[in-house]
C-alpha cells in the first residue's frame, strides 16, 4: 500500500528555479512519436548512464517539474491506491468527519479493514469529478437565470 507523508515542504527558490530550467528543457525534446526515450544520468564522477523511459513517464516529470516551478509541493498517488479516510478527506480538501457522512450515504465507495475504512484513489476522483460537473452544471443555471432576469451580468 502507498503511503502519503501528510506534508510535503514547499520547495526552495533553488529548486524551484532548476525545476522550470529544466521542465523547460525536456519539454523541447518531448515533442516524439516514438514510445520510449533515451536520457543520460551522470554520477557523481561524471560518468554517463543511459536510461530508457517510457515518454509518457517522462511527460510526467514535465508536469511535476511544472508544478515544482511553481513553488508548489508535489504527491504523486498511483490510482489504484487505497487511501485512509484522513487521506482521501485530503484529497478533497474536506474534514475527515464529512468524508465520513459521504462514505455512510453511500456517495464514495469504500471497504473496511477490520474497524478501518479504506477508499480507492480512482472513487475519489471519480466523486471530485462529479460534484464538481454538478456544480458547474448549477454556475450554469444561474447564470442563465441571471441573464433572463436582466440583471446585469455579462
Amino acid at each position: 500500500m502507498t503511503t502519503l507523508s501528510p506534508t510535503r515542504p514547499l520547495p526552495t527558490a533553488e529548486e524551484v528555479a532548476l525545476a522550470r530550467e529544466s521542465g523547460r528543457a525536456l519539454s523541447a525534446h518531448l515533442q516524439t512519436r516514438a514510445e520510449t526515450q533515451r536520457i543520460e544520468i551522470f554520477d557523481d564522477q561524471g560518468s554517463a548512464h543511459a536510461v530508457r523511459m517510457p515518454v509518457s513517464a517522462l511527460r510526467l516529470l514535465v508536469d511535476v517539474l511544472t508544478e515544482i516551478g511553481e513553488g508548489n509541493a508535489v504527491s504523486i498517488i498511483p490510482i489504484h491506491a487505497e487511501l485512509t479516510t484522513q487521506e482521501a478527506a485530503d484529497v478533497l480538501n474536506v474534514s475527515r468527519p464529512f468524508l465520513v457522512q459521504l462514505l455512510e450515504r453511500g456517495e464514495i465507495t469504500f471497504h473496511k479493514i477490520g474497524t478501518h475504512r479504506r477508499v480507492r484513489y480512482q472513487d475519489v476522483v471519480a466523486y471530485k469529478e462529479r460534484i464538481d460537473a454538478e456544480r458547474g452544471k448549477a454556475l450554469d443555471a444561474l447564470a442563465e437565470q441571471a441573464q433572463a432576469l436582466k440583471m446585469g451580468y455579462a
